[in-house]
């Protein structure tokens, strides 16, 4: 998102200072895995104005071009007593998609890429959790569904922070993720191998509980 003028840049900073001067720093002061546990087992609705699914790939060995989904939808239920029972679903809508090159992000919709028509949706379905030991890192194992077909991925994650919005009074989380998937395994073999099969995918997002 861009300001469009400077007025508006000016205001934005300035609402930005109040927020944290009134709110201190850090907002969410409290620990993220003692903030989870304090919760309990919770179902946390992912916020579609603070998520992002970034993809890039590798074009000719020159670039690492990319694409955002602005628009995430999905439910993380959190058990910290028994992270395995941990589960994510998630949906991202294909025309949210967004390269920065409009002719770009035409084709992405068309039958040669994801067929938007007829799959309107990119979905990812957790089958297992297992938190690694370090930290706050866990692994997400689960479906994911591209152009109607589905293959296994697993999600490298991290639990950013949690604790109580100030604004909502709901107790909130923070994640982020990141995975390489092979787009041929998807049907996606466009342009290949000019353009890299390897496709990154970094995930940024908050969820609040329901």
């Amino acid at each position: 998102m861009t300001f469009r003028s400077i007025p508006a840049a000016v205001s934005a900073l300035l609402l930005i200072s109040v927020i944290s001067a009134n709110l201190g720093s850090p907002a969410l002061a409290q620990s993220a895995p003692a903030a989870v546990e304090a919760a309990g087992v919770r179902d946390y609705a992912i916020d579609p104005t603070h998520a992002q699914v970034r993809m890039s790939w590798n074009h000719m060995g020159l670039s690492n071009p990319g694409a955002t989904f602005e628009t995430i939808e999905g439910v993380i239920r959190l058990d910290p007593g028994d992270p395995a029972a941990s589960r994510v679903s998630v949906r991202i809508p294909v025309a949210g998609v967004d390269s920065g090159v409009p002719a770009l992000d035409a084709m992405f919709q068309n039958e040669a890429f994801f067929d938007a028509a007829n799959h309107p949706e990119i979905t990812f379905e957790s089958t297992a959790v297992r938190f690694t030991g370090l930290g706050s890192a866990f692994e997400i194992d689960g479906d994911l569904t591209v152009r109607g077909v589905t293959r296994p991925v697993t999600l490298q994650a991290r639990l950013n922070g949690s604790g109580v919005h100030p604004m909502t009074g709901a107790p909130v989380v923070g994640f982020s993720a990141e995975t390489r998937i092979k787009r041929s395994e998807f049907g996606l073999d466009v342009a290949l191998p000019m353009v890299s099969d390897d496709i990154d995918v970094q995930i940024t997002l908050e969820a609040s509980a329901q």
